[in-house]
């Protein structure tokens, strides 16, 4: 094993299955419309036609457009919802995310619930973004993200954070072999813990062991990790710890990662930085809907 990993893809940004999205939609419209919105059934003729604009009020990446989509074709299907930009492009503060046409009422029973997931996508995107752009010029190091994901939501995060040109970790607890901490305990130590997974992990699955210091490093490179994850390395002992690996497993670097040590994490020559601030970190980006009128 060469610990390289090929160059990121562009064009990766395949959305969630579309019954994943609908069922994500179909519960937020209940949470928030419950039995109906009073406030627009109390003030707005039912017969009043009407336009929005749904605009970018800061600079960000955006994600979500589907789900935007989805949330209309729940609440009304005869709303038009007109793309004006695309999920993964770099939009100013004013451009245009979408126009709306459709029945007043319609538009404004929606407007929350879309604007809460453009949002939170849009910021998950953006932060991701932020990570990838900070990786130094030809890099081949991966930024990932993490399972630290809203309860639920998972599959529309992970996709905003392919949006932002990222890639994802493992999908879930099936998905992969990653020995952490508590396993090493519960198992008797990092040695045992491989050992046994080599005997009944899936012969599909690589055998990813977690480490929190250069013994436990050593250990689980002579009993055959094929991926080793430096947990809470601090910058000095990253080099020392990465050269140890060279040529005998991928390195992947979590816990502690933040902007500002992406590119110190890189240049030590890991092969994968995961950082849960992806997900778990990224604030909500501002997005409004602008009406236009009838």
């Amino acid at each position: 094993m060469t610990g390289t990993l090929p160059p990121p893809e562009r064009g990766r940004e395949i959305p969630p299955p579309r019954a994943v999205v609908e069922r994500i939609v179909a519960l937020a419209l209940a949470e928030d419309l419950g039995r109906g919105d009073v406030t627009t059934e109390a003030c707005v003729p039912p017969g009043v036609r009407g336009e929005a604009h749904v605009v970018a009020r800061q600079p960000l990446v955006l994600a979500g457009l589907g789900v935007l989509r989805e949330v209309y074709r729940q609440v009304d299907p005869e709303v038009e919802v007109h793309d004006r930009a695309r999920d993964g492009d770099a939009l100013e503060r004013g451009q245009p995310v979408a126009h709306l046409h459709g029945r007043a009422a319609s538009i404004l029973a929606g407007e929350r619930v879309a604007l809460n997931f453009v949002q939170h996508l849009s910021g998950i995107a953006t932060t991701a973004r932020r990570f990838v752009e900070a990786l130094p010029p030809g890099s081949r190091t991966r930024i990932t993200d993490t399972r630290k994901t809203t309860p639920g939501l998972r599959p529309l995060e992970r996709y905003a954070v392919r949006c932002g040109g990222a890639h994802n970790h493992r999908e879930d607890l099936s998905s992969a072999v990653l020995i952490k901490d508590n396993h090493i305990a519960a198992a008797g130590g990092v040695r045992a813990a491989i050992e046994r997974a080599r005997r009944h992990a899936p012969h599909t699955s690589r055998i990813e062991c977690e480490v929190e210091d250069l013994e436990q490093l050593r250990e689980a490179l002579d009993a055959g990790a094929e991926v080793v994850l430096l947990d809470n390395f601090d910058d000095e002992m990253l080099p020392e710890a990465i050269a140890l690996a060279r040529g005998r497993a991928l390195v992947e670097v979590s816990g502690g990662v933040t902007l500002a040590r992406v590119p110190i994490i890189a240049a030590a020559g890991a092969d994968v930085i995961s950082a849960g601030a992806l997900t778990l970190g990224a604030p909500a980006v501002d997005l409004g809907l602008d009406w236009i009128g009838p």
